[in-house]
């Protein structure tokens, strides 16, 4: 996907980190909105309707991951996470809140740029896909509408990518590096961040998450839909 003409509202409470990213966007040919605080934030989504969101953790007034938890009541737009914090349980927080990415500072450009390009790739969907159904899970590709137990099951963006892999290859299993690529792109290779995710994705689908009958795990190669 080459960007451009999408809109991106970059969350942060440091004014230079605005104006860097407002610059290296911009000649990207997006359209770049800001906010510095929480509050602000929220009321830009729902004023800007972003393509995308780029969000710091440390924002003055709501957390970073609290600004993501609230969003995820009723936007799936893309979420990447832009912090300094690097510590394992502040990724595994956003990630469980529902950001669909965490990049930490300081950062590249170029990597920046890379995962925004696959988060909306993300977005994108085919109209003549298939509906999919085993015993009691739906996936209807066309609408991205999963169901479990005829209940719409709501996933963040990054979840239903995993599942639609995970369906598409049914049966088969598909390996770690695998669905690593296919969903975070070539030479993504946080392997915490997947099993994040699946274990996010078990706990909608799966009647028991603890003893999963849907998504498999082959221990030290994948995973695989089980039919």
């Amino acid at each position: 996907m080459i960007l451009g003409n999408q809109r991106v509202l970059v969350i942060d409470d440091e004014a230079p980190i605005r104006r860097y990213l407002r610059t290296a966007l911009g000649v990207q040919g997006l359209t770049v909105y800001e906010a510095a605080n929480g509050l602000d934030a929220i009321n830009a989504v729902l004023t800007y309707r972003p393509d995308i969101i780029i969000l710091d953790l440390g924002l003055p007034d709501i957390d970073g991951i609290e600004v993501t938890r609230r969003l995820r009541e009723w936007s799936q737009t893309p979420i990447i996470i832009l912090s300094v914090r690097e510590a394992e349980q502040d990724k595994i927080a956003a990630l469980d809140a529902g950001a669909d990415d965490y990049l930490t500072k300081p950062f590249g450009t170029g990597e920046l740029l890379a995962r925004m390009r696959v988060a909306l790739r993300k977005q994108s969907t085919n109209p003549n896909e298939p509906i999919f159904q085993f015993r009691d899970l739906v996936v209807d590709f066309s609408r991205r509408l999963v169901t479990m137990n005829q209940k719409e099951v709501q996933l963040t963006p990054t979840e239903y990518d995993l599942l639609k892999i995970l369906v598409t290859h049914a049966g088969k299993v598909i390996t770690h590096r695998q669905l690593l690529r296919q969903v975070w792109g070539e030479g993504y290779n946080d392997m915490h961040i997947l099993r994040v995710n699946i274990s996010n994705l078990r706990g909608k689908i799966e009647p028991d998450s603890a003893r999963p009958t849907y998504i498999n795990t082959e221990p030290g190669v994948g995973y695989r839909l089980k039919l």
